[in-house]
C-alpha cells in the first residue's frame, strides 16, 4: 500500500497543472465502495465456510457418498442452503426443473475377440455419458475414417447419414472424434442399425488420451470412448480382415427433477442486479466437497455475512445455487431460459465461482477481455470483472493468470445472452506446469485437483490456504459490484450475436 501511495504522489507531482485534482467528494465515494468491499471480505472466514463444507460432507456420507442432482443427497443439500439463507433474512425461491438423469449400474467391459483376444484395461476405454445398456458381440465396421483435407484438420467421421452408406446393420460402428458432437455421430450410427459405437480420439497433441464425454441425451445402444492409439489399432486391423468386439454396458437413463435455489438480498437497484453463482450438485462418483462444495459453501457464507458488512447497497444482489451442472450446465441454462428479455437486461454482471480450494491450486481468472485468449472473451463489461479480481490479488502481492471462457461452467448461459461475466477458478484435472509451481507453490506434473470427479473429493481434499485467498477475492469483488455506481455495459439483446462460437465442452464434459 505504501508503494502504491508513493506512486500516486509521484504521478501527481509530474502531472500538468491544468489537470484538476480528484474532488474530495469523489474520494469519499470511492472510499465507501472500497471500505464496504473490504469489510465484507474480512467478515468471510475459512472457519465459517468449513462449517458449511462439513454439513455438505455429512449429507453425502449419509446418502450413498454423493450429492448428485436427482438424488436424496442433492435434495438435502438444497434444504440446508435454503434453511441457512431463510434464517439470515434472504428471500429464497426454489425452482424445480426436469433433466435427463444418467447412472452406470455396473462396470462396462470391452474385449477384442478376433482376430486375437485382447481384454481392454479400465484405462483404455470410457463409457460415454448417456450410453445405452447392452451386451453386444459383433464385427467392427469403420465409418469414413479417411483423413480430411489439410484445411479441415478435424475428422468428419459419422457426422452425416451418408457416411453410413453400405453399413451392415448389427455391426459395431468405429468412428473418430471431430467436427460434430458425439451425440450426432451416435444418432447417425443408431439410424444405420449399429449395435454399438466406439468413438476414438483424434491424433493431435493433447487429443490422444482415452476419450470421455457426453452424448447430451440418452442413447439406446452401448457407446464407448477409446484413445487415438486404441482406435487406430482397430482401423489398422480392419485393413487386414474382420475384427470382432464384445462390449457390455449397464446404465440407467431416466427423467428426474432437480432444483435451482435463488436467493435475493433486500435493497439495491433491481435494474443493476449482481448475480453470484455456484453449482450445488456433485458427480455421482463422489461428494463434491471441492467441486463445487467449496464455491457453494463460500457463497453461502458471503450471503450470511452480507447484511452485516454492507448496509446501503447501490445494486441488488442475488445468489444462485444451480442444480444439474455436472449433467451439462442444465440448471443455469434453465434459469436463464426462464427469464424474459427485460429480466435479463436487469442483470448487470454474473460472477461464477466453481472450485475454490483445489489442493494443488493456481489462481485462474476468467479472461474477460480476451487479451490472452482472442476470440474467447466475454461480453462487453467482462473485462471490468476480470480487472477487479486480478487487481485485488495483485494488491496483496498474489500473482494470477487468465483462463478462457471455454464453456465449462455456469457462466455460459449468461454470456450467451450478452450478460457480462467473470470469476475465478483454482484448477481441476489439468496438470500444473513447472512455471505454475514456481508461481503458486505446489507440485508440478500432477493435477490441480487429483480427486476431481472422484470419491476422494472429501474434506481432506480442500486446500484451506486457497479457500482463504479465493473467498477473500470473491467477497471483495461481490462488494465492489454491489456498490458500483455505473453499469458494466449496455446489456441488451443486440449483444447476443457476440457469443456465437462452438465449444468442445458443455459443462465439465466433452461434447465433440
Amino acid at each position: 500500500m505504501k508503494r502504491a501511495a508513493l506512486a500516486l504522489i509521484a504521478a501527481a507531482a509530474m502531472a500538468p497543472a491544468a489537470v484538476p485534482a480528484v474532488s474530495s467528494a469523489q474520494k469519499v465515494k470511492n472510499d465507501k465502495s472500497e471500505k464496504a468491499a473490504t469489510k465484507l471480505a474480512n467478515a468471510v472466514t475459512v472457519s465459517g465456510i468449513l462449517r458449511h463444507e462439513r454439513a455438505l460432507a455429512n449429507i453425502a456420507e449419509r446418502n450413498g457418498g454423493t450429492r448428485v442432482s436427482g438424488s436424496a443427497g442433492f435434495d438435502k443439500s438444497r434444504d440446508y442452503v435454503v434453511g441457512q439463507l431463510q434464517n439470515a433474512g434472504w428471500t429464497v425461491n426454489v425452482q424445480p426443473f426436469e433433466f435427463p438423469y444418467f447412472q452406470e449400474l455396473a462396470p462396462t467391459t470391452l474385449e477384442r475377440t478376433a482376430p486375437d483376444q485382447h481384454p481392454y484395461a479400465d484405462d483404455e476405454f470410457a463409457t460415454m455419458e448417456y450410453s445405452g445398456s447392452g451386451d453386444v458381440t459383433a464385427n467392427v465396421q469403420a465409418v469414413d475414417l479417411t483423413l480430411p483435407p489439410a484445411d479441415e484438420p478435424s475428422s468428419t467421421s459419422g457426422c452425416e447419414a451418408s457416411d453410413f452408406a453400405g453399413f451392415t446393420a448389427g455391426d459395431i460402428a468405429l468412428v473418430q472424434r471431430g467436427t460434430c458432437t458425439f451425440g450426432e455421430k451416435v444418432a447417425n450410427a443408431t439410424a444405420a442399425g449399429a449395435s454399438a459405437v466406439l468413438i476414438f480420439n483424434e491424433g493431435q497433441p493433447g487429443r490422444q488420451e482415452t476419450l470421455s464425454g457426453t452424448l447430451g441425451g440418452p442413447a439406446t445402444i452401448p457407446v464407448v470412448g477409446l484413445s487415438f492409439a486404441g482406435g487406430n489399432e482397430l482401423a489398422t486391423l480392419l485393413a487386414g480382415g474382420d475384427v470382432t468386439i464384445h462390449v457390455t454396458t449397464s446404465t440407467l437413463s431416466e427423467t428426474r427433477t432437480t432444483y435451482n435455489t435463488i436467493a435475493d438480498a433486500p435493497g439495491g437497484r433491481a435494474d443493476h442486479t449482481v448475480v453470484v453463482g455456484s453449482h450445488l450438485d456433485s458427480v455421482a462418483a463422489g461428494p463434491g466437497i471441492n467441486d463445487d462444495g467449496s464455491g457453494s459453501s463460500q457463497d453461502l457464507e458471503i450471503a450470511l455475512q452480507y447484511q452485516k458488512a454492507i448496509k446501503n447497497p447501490k445494486n441488488h444482489l442475488r445468489f444462485l445455487f444451480f442444480g444439474a451442472e455436472e449433467e451439462g450446465l442444465l440448471g443455469s441454462a434453465h434459469y436463464v431460459d426462464s427469464l424474459d428479455q427485460a429480466s435479463r437486461d436487469q442483470i448487470m454482471a454474473m460472477v461464477d465461482l466453481d472450485m475454490m480450494a483445489s489442493p494443488n491450486y493456481a489462481r485462474f481468472v476468467y479472461d474477460g477481455d480476451g487479451s490472452d485468449n482472442p476470440g474467447e472473451e466475454g461480453p462487453t463489461g467482462s473485462d471490468i470483472i476480470e480487472s477487479l479480481f486480478t487487481g485485488y490479488w495483485a494488491g496483496r502481492g498474489l500473482v494470477s493468470e487468465t483462463t478462457p471462457f471455454d464453456g465449462r461452467s455456469d457462466y455460459v448461459a449468461f454470456t450467451d445472452v450478452g450478460i457480462p461475466a467473470g470469476g475465478i477458478f483454482a484448477g481441476a484435472e489439468g496438470i500444473k506446469t513447472p512455471e505454475q509451481a514456481a508461481k503458486y507453490g505446489g507440485t508440478a506434473g500432477i493435477a490441480f485437483d487429483k480427486c476431481y470427479h472422484q470419491a476422494c473429493d472429501t474434506l481432506a481434499n480442500l486446500n484451506t490456504q486457497a479457500l482463504d485467498e479465493f473467498s477473500d477475492a470473491s467477497a471483495y469483488v461481490t462488494g465492489k459490484l454491489v456498490m458500483r455506481e455505473n453499469d458494466l455495459s449496455d446489456n441488451t439483446e443486440t449483444l447476443k450475436a457476440k457469443r456465437v462460437k462452438q465449444s468442445d465442452y458443455k459443462g465439465p464434459q466433452l461434447i465433440r
